[in-house]
């Protein structure tokens, strides 16, 4: 029996309780000019019937893949698993992409064949508003780990990302229930060039209290991300430095606030962090 060539691309969503959002996602991929690509569902645990929306389309393309709630982490790991494409594609349930997004994607990973990882432009909407983006906003290219460092430089629905990379440097976190994009970026960043398509090609849409970027406290999981790069043995001098200062900004917030509502053992816990990873 002959094999069925693989897709170039395999587009992953994941997605938990979002059936109206999925549906607008889902068709931003299905809508796209270039079609050699597998869209790969992963269903977190919905209870919303989103089966029965996806069981609608007739779209070979189309793999849905159902488990218990484990998270975001896990479910993007389960789509990569599943996937058979050559470059990987993530589009959160929330998000969306214009027409044009695979096709330019496929015209730059043609032109810079050494470059495995792709991000795009991206428009951000807030309650049907757009949202003007800040200076430190700015989407980078190149090795652009320093950039990575202050905040998560590269939305995960604008990456497309050569399927090795995550042979090389590891899936997502499984372990942080947020921030597992900022650490997958910090090891991914560091070894590997990133190319940016000059054009707005993705549009998110926020503001919604489901949405993981809204909790507080987020700079706790990426913390753990710094730790983990500090412990590596990975970076040189320069990279190291640039990362415990990082740790030190983050870790004095936490620990400013915690002791301000007498939590004294948190408060420590962070200065000792500090101390740990520091360099004599």
């Amino acid at each position: 029996m002959t094999k069925t060539k693989s897709p170039f691309f395999s587009d992953i969503i994941p997605t938990y309780n979002r059936k109206t959002l999925l549906k607008t996602a889902l068709e931003s991929v299905l809508d796209q000019t270039f079609d050699d690509f597998e869209v790969v569902i992963i269903d977190d645990g919905s209870t919303d019937n989103t089966n029965k929306m996806i069981e609608s389309y007739e779209d070979k393309r189309i793999k849905y893949i159902y488990q218990k709630n484990h998270g975001v982490a896990h479910a993007r790991n389960r789509g990569i698993e599943k996937s058979e494409g050559k470059f990987i594609s993530f589009l959160d349930s929330d998000d969306k992409w214009v027409p044009q997004k695979l096709q330019r994607t496929f015209q730059d990973i043609n032109e810079f064949p050494a470059i495995s990882i792709f991000h795009t432009e991206e428009l951000w909407y807030k309650g049907g508003k757009l949202l003007n983006q800040k200076k430190k906003h700015t989407k980078p290219s190149g090795y652009v780990y320093k950039h990575a460092l202050p905040l998560c430089c590269i939305s995960i629905s604008t990456a497309v990302i050569n399927k090795k990379v995550f042979n090389d440097v590891g899936l997502f976190d499984e372990t942080l229930p947020a921030c597992e994009d900022y650490d997958f970026w910090l090891r991914a960043t560091h070894k590997y060039e990133v190319k940016l398509v000059k054009e707005y090609l993705t549009i998110k849409d926020g503001g919604r209290p489901d949405q993981l970027s809204s909790q507080r406290g987020l700079d706790r999981y990426r913390i753990k991300a710094l730790e983990k790069m500090l412990s590596s043995k990975k970076l040189n001098k320069e990279e190291y430095d640039l990362t415990y200062d990082q740790l030190v900004k983050k870790c004095h917030v936490i620990s400013i606030g915690a002791g301000k509502r007498g939590k004294f053992e948190e408060s420590k816990y962070y200065d000792d962090l500090i101390e740990k990873y520091k360099k004599i």
